[in-house]
């Protein structure tokens, strides 16, 4: 029973039952109003998974048409929420998705009025509807027919509660039954493995990414063997093993015709090892019915050739987690196609779980014979300084050390569909050969445990990466193939390679090194943009074909709100600065500011732009307030004094400044007295051994003075710059607490939760915040300017900074308040800007000028 007083039973007991005929023609919706809880819930768990052809059945209106939120998309998304005595699982109505997509609705967050309404009864379920058969429906579960689901069809988000500490795991579920009763019955039963609600899915996906695996579903061990293949194999276990046909006799008679290999099922088993494995590829479609629309590729070979063997559906979720590169396979039941997958290849094997369902197992080296043992895993590792010679295109492995972890981020696949998000983070990699990191973009591998252990300090392994050099930089990329092993998994120990000679040179440097020296250097997060932009407008043009794409001040506006979470985009807009304003973490209401006064707002008029859209404050500039950046620059005048042109020889100080800040030397804490126990650590898993083996402002003319230099205070509501932006110092001690703030790992949500601690381990403390108007339509927008370390030699005013994104690398920085004072410089002047757009947690979206070329007539 559920307990007395409870929210949702208070709630749900108001829905009544539809009296109208079942039948496709007639929905829910029009039957029964919507149930609201004034009360506040709070969220446990969110879920997605994708849409199969039954979505016009349930979401008919959603499906059919845009929504004014989002466009409906290909997910759907089950929510569990509790009012702290039970639990209810619920799907949300597809015209809610842009919640999730931004990461707005999310786990620990409360919800007000949340209103809920019935989905179809039970018996239109037991109607083929759509093209689907009642062998599909059937197969949808008898538990998800006998119930009534129901899904959230409005709601507000409220900011993260203080929740008091509860096992949220432990309460009972609360469920809505099918009844044909006045009063509906609801009872408290366990709903059993969660599942998806309204679709035919076996399966649930990442809610950042369709390459990571998620739920019990996915075995971490190979399934056993039923117990009668288990007897009927046991004399075949006593006698060393023997393959009953080899990959070169299948590629022979496939292709000269014979039927019983084209157009059959192969019985005879093939025993080959595992060269290569895939990340996982999702393939479900709005249109297929597929329970679980996974494929695996593997590269195979035995001791005649190679073939791609391809993993289907179930299969991968009973299989994927139990294989890696090395092992032994057996194989039996496949059939034999032409190669779809691999391009260099002719045929491939398909492994499915019927039709007919295939039979593997895993062998140990010791079963087959010397003579049929196929051959071990090649790598190809390079070095740092054989990296900087490797040619575009290359495929190589590398070693290193791990010394900055770039914070997760997305972008839109380039596989002309364009709704997938591609996750990715950027990793610095040492190993003593070269001067210069080795930079790597990592993408998803299907591997979210070792992705998760991805900080500073760690020995990273990545086979099968591919070099993409540009002009002046290179860096490392994924390919299909593309596998994982870093220190803390116990996975180096596995792999054959800790044995090959570059690995045991990486050993030994990484031996000698000492701890405090790397954490010195040691960053995470933050953000990074790789390789850095051109420096020049005539460079930029040629990287892009001569094309540029200028967004208006409303486009730009638009795009930065459409961004979903953790979403990255670059983007270009004509415009002028009007203001510039020096911060400090912390500190922003100290702060210096120049502003062009044909530009400025009234006394009286404080351009705030708001970082949350839930609460937005009024901005003369842009009609949403949550599109812009997190940080916001204000001119409130205390004392003004003239700003003049460099060409004078005559300086003046700012008047009336509370505290003169200088720009802070990014700088470390370096531990002392501490043993090098994390790097020993790493290398004794390589050479562990395994069962198996034993201020200033120029003055000028009154009639040329365009703008002002002030110090502002600023009101207390000024937003921070948030955690994300700004790097952080690496300390083993604080890792979780980091890895929280950054949203590094993919349990966290991204909230920054514990922004407050992890501050205290910043690099950079200070930063700029300019404000540009757009030349096309006088909007105004606000972005961050992050100095990037000094590479190039130049003038050091603010043109070449900008056009650099950098200072120059053979003169000091100016101060802060000289960098101010010569901020008249940028009076009037037209520049393309390049900004670098991210959606980050709480509602906050960064924007951050990485360069900015000035525009000649």
């Amino acid at each position: 029973m559920a307990p007395l007083g409870c929210v949702l039973q208070r709630t749900l007991a108001r829905i009544r039952p539809d009296s109208a005929p079942p039948g496709p023609s007639h929905q829910t919706d029009t039957m029964c109003s919507p149930v609201t809880c004034r009360e506040t819930l709070f969220v446990v768990s969110v879920h997605r998974y994708g849409r199969d052809p039954r979505a016009a059945i349930f979401f008919p209106q959603a499906v059919l048409s845009e929504t004014p939120f989002a466009s409906p998309g290909e997910d759907l998304y089950d929510i569990t929420v509790t009012d702290g005595d039970c639990r209810l699982r619920v799907t949300l109505d597809p015209g809610l998705n842009g919640l999730v997509e931004k990461n707005d609705l999310r786990a620990g967050a409360a919800l007000s009025h949340a209103s809920f309404s019935p989905t179809l009864s039970s018996d239109r379920w037991d109607e083929p509807a759509g093209g689907v058969g009642s062998e599909e429906v059937e197969s949808l579960g008898s538990a998800r027919k006998s119930k009534r689901a129901l899904r959230l069809v409005n709601v507000e988000v409220c900011e993260d509660a203080d929740r008091q500490d509860r096992q949220t795991h432990s309460l009972p579920w609360f469920s809505p039954s099918h009844s044909t009763e006045d009063t509906p019955t609801l009872d408290t039963t366990s709903t059993g493995a969660l599942a998806p609600l309204l679709a035919n899915r076996s399966c649930f996906l990442p809610l950042w990414n369709n390459r990571d695996y998620i739920g019990e579903q996915w075995r971490s061990s190979a399934p056993r063997r039923p117990e009668e293949e288990e007897e009927e194999e046991e004399e075949e276990e006593e006698r060393a093993e023997c393959p009953g046909v080899t990959v070169r006799e299948l590629r022979d008679a496939f292709l000269s015709g014979r039927r019983d290999i084209a157009a059959g099922v192969v019985r005879r088993h093939l025993i080959v090892r595992i060269v290569n494995k895939s990340h996982l590829m999702y393939y479900g479609k709005v249109d297929s019915n597929c329970e679980c629309p996974y494929k695996v590729l593997l590269e195979v070979c035995d001791v005649s050739s190679a073939v791609c063997v391809v993993l289907w559906n179930s299969v991968c979720v009973e299989w994927y987690l139990s294989l890696r590169p090395g092992h032994l396979l057996k194989l039996s039941r496949y059939r034999v196609k032409a190669s779809y997958q691999a391009r260099d290849s002719d045929i491939e094997i398909s492994v499915n779980s019927r039709n007919p369902a295939a039979q593997i197992s895993l062998l140990p080296e010791s079963s087959l014979s010397p003579e049929y043992l196929p051959p071990k895993p090649q790598y190809c590792f390079h070095s740092g300084k054989q990296l900087l010679a490797s040619p575009h295109g290359s495929v190589c492995d590398v070693i290193g050390l791990v010394t900055f972890s770039g914070r997760p981020e997305r972008v839109r696949s380039r596989d002309g569909r364009g709704a997938e998000l591609l996750q990715y983070r950027w990793l610095s990699l040492e190993d003593g050969t070269s001067d210069q990191p080795i930079m790597v973009q990592l993408y998803t591998t299907s591997q979210p445990e070792t992705h998760d252990k991805l900080f500073p300090l760690c020995v990273l392994v990545c086979t099968r990466l591919t070099v993409v050099r540009t002009d002046r930089y290179y860096y490392l990329t994924n390919t299909t193939y593309t596998q994982v092993y870093c220190t803390g998994q116990g996975d180096h120990s596995k792999m054959p390679y800790r044995k090959l000679r570059p690995v045991r040179l990486f050993i030994r440097w990484l031996q000698s090194q000492k701890e405090p020296e790397v954490l010195s250097r040691a960053m995470i997060g933050g953000f990074f943009t790789y390789p850095p932009p051109p420096v020049s407008l005539r460079s930029y043009m040629k990287d892009r074909g001569g094309q540029l794409f200028f967004l208006r001040g409303v486009e730009l506006q638009k795009e930065v709100e459409m961004l979903r979470y953790r979403e990255r985009r670059r983007l270009c807009i004509q415009a002028t600065i009007t203001t510039v304003m020096y911060a400090r973490r912390g500190k922003e209401d100290q702060c210096l500011v120049w502003t062009n006064r044909a530009f400025s707002p009234s006394p009286c008029s404080y351009p705030l732009l708001a970082s949350s859209p839930l609460h937005p404050a009024p901005s003369p500039s842009l009609s949403s307030p949550s599109s812009c950046s997190v940080a916001s620059s204000v001119s409130y005048p205390r004392q003004r004094t003239r700003g003049g042109s460099p060409r004078s020889s005559k300086r003046k100080h700012p008047v009336h400044m509370e505290r003169r800040l200088k720009r802070p030397l990014i700088t470390s804490e370096e531990p002392q007295d501490r043993e090098t126990d994390a790097l020993w650590e790493a290398s004794m898993e390589f050479l562990h051994k395994t069962n198996e083996e034993h201020e200033d402002d120029d003055d000028d003319k009154d009639d040329e003075d365009s703008g002002s230099f002030v110090s502002a205070a600023l009101p207390p509501c000024f937003p921070a710059i948030a955690t994300e932006t700004l790097p952080l110092r690496y300390s083993p001690d604080s890792r979780d607490k980091v890895a929280a703030a950054m949203a590094m790992q993919s349990g966290e949500s991204g909230l920054g939760s514990r922004e407050t601690e992890a501050e205290s381990n910043s690099t950079v403390e200070s930063y700029f915040v300019l404000t540009l108007r757009a030349l096309t339509d006088s909007v105004s927008v606000d972005a961050l300017f992050l100095p990037s370390p000094p590479l190039l030699f130049h003038s050091n005013t603010w043109l070449p900074i900008l056009s650099h994104g950098a200072f120059s690398s053979q003169t000091p920085p100016p101060s802060p308040a000289d960098l101010i004072g010569m901020a008249g410089q940028l009076a009037n002047r037209r520049l393309v800007c390049l900004l670098e757009a991210c959606r980050l947690g709480r509602a906050r979206t960064e924007l951050v000028l990485s360069r900015a070329f000035p525009l000649r007539d």
